[in-house]
């Protein structure tokens, strides 16, 4: 994979995201949704104790105490401040807590999430397209409109009504409408808004309007 130019910096906030190899499928139902979860959320910390795939071959005792361990970490690699996954893609808003931070959490992410796929679904190879891409976030307005684009994703592709974003478990937008979110750092958003409503008006308020740009967006894609 080559060298990125321009390094993460420590304690900076990033837009990640990265698409399925020519466009194809990453996640197809439930069990792929909720197997990407656990891993994003098992190595966002700095040292896992055992291996991700070792996990499942222990107690449920020792398996209960470890993730309780790794849930309640405060040495981690990265804050998740937004994510969304949608059939062929993802997206992380993300704060670099360490050196080369990110780029392990996504390679470790990605890694382990496509050995689970591969297998699940009887298939070899790449699942994730290159290098993943990543835009440095250089202002609060910045943060909160990407915040909010990545909660939108699954209503302006329409899978989801309008109605039923809050719903929609694969998205860490249901967790900023919690008063007690958790494995993400929602606060640092929603103290913007001051609630959690003030945020979800801002999301849902612009959420037409995402949608009309995005089939424009196609539209002109048929032309070309």
């Amino acid at each position: 994979m080559p060298r990125r130019l321009t390094p993460f910096e420590t304690g900076n906030y990033y837009h990640v995201f990265n698409r399925g190899v020519n466009r194809t499928a990453t996640f197809l139902d439930n069990r792929d949704h909720n197997q990407a979860l656990f891993s994003m959320n098992y190595y966002r910390i700095s040292k896992p104790p055992v291996k991700f795939s070792r996990l499942k071959s222990l107690s449920e005792t020792d398996r209960t105490r470890i993730l309780a361990n790794v849930l309640n970490s405060h040495d981690t690699l990265v804050d998740i401040l937004c994510f969304v996954q949608m059939p062929n893609h993802f997206h992380f808003l993300l704060k670099q807590n360490q050196e080369n931070g990110i780029s392990k959490f996504i390679s470790q992410f990605t890694n382990s999430y496509t050995r689970f796929f591969n297998t699940a679904h009887n298939r070899t190879g790449h699942l994730f397209q290159g290098q993943f891409k990543a835009v440095e976030i250089e202002s609060e307005a910045q943060l909160i409109h990407v915040s909010r684009y990545i909660h939108l994703n699954p209503y302006v592709s329409n899978l989801v009504k309008k109605e039923e974003l809050a719903n929609y478990k694969w998205s860490s937008y249901p967790q900023y409408l919690s008063s007690n979110p958790k494995l993400i750092s929602a606060s640092l958003i929603v103290g913007i808004f001051k609630s959690p409503q003030k945020y979800a008006e801002f999301v849902l308020n612009h959420a037409d309007y995402a949608r009309e740009l995005e089939f424009i967006k196609h539209l002109t894609i048929d032309v070309e």
